[in-house]
């Protein structure tokens, strides 16, 4: 009987990328010298060989193939036969690209890797072997041209189905008729015995078949028949192949074996080369869920959340005819289904070290690009953020940790005219403030220039003032096209992106601020909250619309005076609260309603922070404060611009949450 297995192909993707994360990072925190055999190098090896295994298992064989190639240089470098060097670091790097490049090409049907960029690989690997050593290099191939073997099948068994496409996947196949009760097939194949063996033994009945090698071409054959349990019990005796992870599939990622610490990328100028740290295996118990399947039960605690909210209306309209008994139960329900969302919301929320573990790399790679010796310090890796902002924080941080290395941190040159020490520190730090995730993005360099800010605002005709606050200065440079950089480099400088990371982080929910002093370094803080599936909230009324602003960006509400309420050049509103003059803005006028008030001093005005600025919107009444399901706008009706999506109130009526960003824009001209 076959097995269709192309089932498990998602979760050997997901897999095999969870080891080329466990590579990446276990190599960036290698030290160049490395000859121990330590832990951390065995895990970089483990990963290698589970990918291969089972890449080889589901017919990948170029993957299974070039990875071969890439596991026989590190078993000689865990082994101590080789040094590990700041080449073969580089080539090992560029190896792990090339199988994520293979897997993107099978998962998604991308374009396949070019042959000659995968060549220039392969003869880097094999060079690395001679790289600063007398040892002969061993003769190996990622290419289906380095063995040749004879697959034997107990014709008696019947015809497996697809076992000739099968072989295909695994090299080049030849079918050799039948000899005496045997089905014969020749194939070639670039894999050792061990590593085809096991591949077949997933779906061929163990001890049914046998795989011969041949030493040549020809009819005659030399080597030793072994059936399935001798190939898979020779293989399990070698530390190089550990059989018993099911090649592969389904089995731990090598990271959760290894207990390591954030990734630092070493300053280049310390030229310490101390040993790799050992790592503790961590038993883990998980299961792999379709995120749609999570997603699916948010929706229905989100509905659950509505009835919730519905009952308690009912029970307040009730007054002093609801029974005591009714008023605790509906406490206790209240209480039980926050318990619950927030138990299947943390099942959507992943350690931001799935975001931090992607920089360690591009610090290293851009350092030696820009000539600057970089330390990078990452600090709350396992902070937990909501997955879906995993891919979305990715673009911004990369920009923002760019722009430091580019822009913030000086030169070896400067920063000794500086005082400073030579290597330059970025920290990526994440942790919880309030109902927030902040991640924040920091550096010990020049800081923000405030008077080229300004004079460059000028140049680009924007209004400014000597007066501003640094607050309002530092956000100018999110206005489109704006930089401050002497020259365009394929870096940073042309003065598009910034203004992108802020609408990007808008987007998600969040905000964004800066704090800089020259000389001293600049700190970028990104306010992200738990979740989008569900808003605390507080509901306003404007006319006979009900409008919601996210809890976090409210300040206060008060009914001001009429004396407090003031114009500016016979057009701009303004308030006066505790002697701070607000933008004071309406939201009929906004969004072209009839309020119940027009003046101030007859309404409610409820004053919120957006982009570091302060702002008052006048309504006519606050309704309540609660929770909130969140509901795409965009993907049940079409974007509109003020709105950030839409709730089902209590009483059935659908109410929209306001984009504070957005409508601070719309009210100010913008």
């Amino acid at each position: 009987m076959s097995i269709d297995l192309s089932q498990f192909h998602a979760a050997f993707f997901d897999e095999a990328a969870e080891h080329l994360e466990t590579i990446e990072r276990l190599l960036l925190e290698s030290q160049p010298g490395q000859t121990t055999d330590g832990e951390a190098l065995n895990a970089i090896f483990r990963a290698a060989h589970s990918i291969k295994g089972s890449a080889g298992t589901f017919g990948f064989a170029d993957i299974a193939g070039f990875t071969h190639g890439l596991e026989n240089l590190l078993d000689r470098i865990r082994r101590g036969e080789l040094p590990l060097t700041a080449g073969r670091i580089s080539v090992c790097l560029k190896s792990r690209d090339v199988i994520a490049d293979q897997l993107a090409a099978h998962r998604d049907g991308a374009t396949a890797v070019d042959p000659g960029r995968l060549a220039e690989i392969e003869a880097a690997l094999l060079a690395a072997h001679d790289e600063g050593t007398d040892m002969p290099v061993p003769v190996t191939s990622s290419r289906p041209d380095g063995g040749h073997y004879l697959l034997c099948w107990d014709r008696q068994l019947g015809h497996p189905e697809g076992l000739q496409d099968r072989l295909a996947a695994l090299g080049t196949v030849q079918p050799c008729g039948e000899q005496g009760e045997e089905l014969v097939f020749q194939l070639q194949s670039g894999l050792s015995a061990t590593d085809i063996a096991e591949s077949l033994a997933f779906w061929l009945p163990p001890g049914q078949f046998r795989l011969e090698h041949l030493e040549s071409q020809g009819d005659e054959a030399f080597g030793v028949f072994v059936d399935t349990q001798r190939v898979v019990a020779t293989s399990a005796t070698e530390p190089a192949a550990p059989v018993d992870e099911g090649w592969g599939l389904f089995a731990p990622p090598a990271a959760a074996t290894a207990d390591v610490s954030p990734p630092v990328a070493e300053p280049a100028a310390t030229g310490s080369t101390p040993a790799l740290r050992q790592a503790t295996p961590q038993p883990e118990t998980s299961i792999r869920v379709n995120v749609e399947k999570v997603d699916q039960l948010l929706n229905r605690i989100g509905e659950l959340v509505i009835t919730q909210s519905m009952l308690a209306q009912q029970v307040e309209r009730l007054g002093t005819l609801a029974s005591e008994e009714l008023q605790r139960g509906m406490a206790q329900l209240e209480r039980t289904t926050r318990e619950l969302q927030e138990a299947v919301m943390s099942v959507r929320m992943l350690p931001v070290a799935s975001v931090f573990g992607r920089f360690p790399r591009l610090v290293r790679e851009l350092g030696q690009k820009l000539g600057k010796a970089v330390e990078l310090q990452v600090i709350g890796e396992q902070t937990e953020i909501d997955k879906s902002f995993v891919e979305k924080l990715t673009d911004p941080l990369t920009h923002l940790v760019r722009n430091s290395l580019d822009h913030g941190l000086e030169s070896a040159e400067g920063r000794a005219g500086a005082g400073k020490p030579p290597v330059g520190r970025l920290t990526l730090r994440a942790f919880h403030q309030g109902g927030h995730i902040v991640i924040e993005v920091s550096d010990d360099g020049a800081g923000l220039q405030r008077d080229r800010i300004l004079a460059k605002a000028r140049e680009q005709g924007l209004n400014v003032s000597d007066t501003m606050n640094d607050a309002e200065v530092w956000q100018l440079i999110f206005e489109p096209g704006f930089s401050t950089a002497q020259a365009v480099t394929d870096v940073s400088g042309r003065g598009v992106g910034m203004d992108v990371v802020r609408r990007n982080i808008e987007a998600m929910g969040g905000s964004i601020r800066i704090e800089s002093l020259a000389g001293v370094g600049t700190t970028i803080s990104l306010h992200l909250p738990l979740t989008l599936a569900i808003l605390d909230g507080m509901s306003i009324a404007i006319g006979n619309e009900i409008y919601i602003l996210p809890l976090s960006q409210v300040v206060e509400s008060l009914q001001p005076r009429a004396e407090d309420v003031f114009t500016l050049a016979g057009q701009h509103r303004l308030l006066r609260v505790r002697g701070e003059c607000l933008p004071l803005l309406a939201l009929w006028e906004i969004f072209d309603i009839q309020p119940r008030v027009r003046e101030a001093h007859e309404g409610l005005v409820i004053i919120i922070t957006v982009a570091s600025q302060r702002v008052a919107l006048l309504v006519d009444d606050l309704v309540s404060q609660q929770q909130f399901v969140v509901k795409n706008l965009e993907t049940n009706y079409r974007r509109v611009r003020g709105l950030a999506a839409a709730t089902i109130l209590g009483d059935g009526q659908v109410a929209f949450i306001l984009d504070g960003a957005e409508v601070v824009r719309m009210g100010q001209g913008g």
